[in-house]
């Protein structure tokens, strides 16, 4: 049965005539005796008895009404629905994002996109830099914000902006006085950060191995608001990105321009290349338009 099919035999089951049921549908008398009989020998027998008088159901037509009526109703709810997910009347978008980036840019850049769709529902998944990248490869979430990946990954990925790390020391160190302050003084305090595979853990380290300095890790956590509440303490200094500032002055910590070496990395948008859903590409298009990079150096 197709669905040109089954709105031709509503039409005359419902008036019983092919005279009324042709002007509901706009066709020819032959063409809708013809998609009548189409459908008539797919199933296998009559659905109408007809003469020059009258058109009536065969018991056959009669049971295949009501299903025909729920056909047709969850065929057009379905349209419906789908024209309304297409327009963004309606719909969802699912997000995984670090949880510096889920806790500091991410809110300013939902409330614009809520003024804009209000009947589209967000989902962000806050996890850790490699849950990210696992969840879009797993096509669990349609878009992640993470650092860019190593060029052997499959994801695709859209620069947002770069990052750049800054030292955290304690507001009651000689460091807070600095203004900037280069790694090889930041190293000689008793160095907090995260636990590995973590990506922060992982670039530090490498950046400093190529330098030939290494990282005197006392304290490790795998929370970044933990690094940040050591830090206030007392405890050493850390070095985290600049997306993080914000949050290291609320725990109660100092955070200093880092040089000799700078760190940075690109972040950016993770994509698995397959076409957005509608929404998921509205979210893209105000996540690549705003200037997140300026807004970083203001916070």
């Amino acid at each position: 049965m197709t669905v040109k099919q089954i709105r031709a035999f509503l039409a005359v089951a419902q008036s019983l005539s092919f005279a009324v049921a042709c002007e509901r549908l706009h066709l020819s008398q032959s063409a809708l005796s013809l998609t009548i009989k189409a459908l008539e020998e797919g199933l296998g027998g009559r659905l109408f008895t007809r003469n020059t008088r009258n058109v009536a159901l065969t018991a056959e037509g009669e049971s295949l009404l009501p299903l025909a009526r729920r056909l047709i109703a969850d065929w057009d709810n379905a349209e419906d629905e789908l024209r309304q997910r297409f327009t963004l009347q309606r719909g969802r978008v699912t997000l995984a994002a670090m949880p510096s980036f889920a806790g500091n840019l991410l809110p300013p850049i939902l409330k614009t996109f809520r003024a804009r769709y209000p009947k589209v529902n967000v989902t962000v998944n806050d996890v850790i830099n490699e849950q990210v990248l696992e969840m879009v490869r797993d096509r669990q979430v349609e878009l992640g914000v993470a650092f860019e990946p190593t060029q052997s990954s499959s994801l695709e990925f859209t620069p947002l902006y770069i990052d750049r790390f800054v030292a955290v020391v304690p507001l009651d160190s000689p460091l807070a006085e600095l203004d900037d302050i280069d790694w090889q003084t930041l190293l000689k305090e008793p160095f907090i950060t995260l636990q590995r595979p973590s990506t922060v853990r992982v670039m530090l380290e490498e950046h400093l191995q190529a330098r030939g300095m290494k990282l005197p890790v006392e304290f490790e956590s795998h929370q970044l608001a933990t690094v940040g509440r050591m830090v206030a303490s007392g405890l050493g200094v850390s070095a985290v990105p600049a997306l993080c500032a914000g949050q290291m002055r609320e725990l109660g910590a100092r955070c200093i321009t880092l040089r000799d070496p700078v760190v940075e990395r690109a972040i950016g948008v993770l994509t698995t290349g397959h076409e957005l859903s509608a929404a998921a590409q509205a979210l893209f298009d105000i996540l690549k338009a705003e200037n997140l990079g300026e807004r970083l150096s203001t916070q």
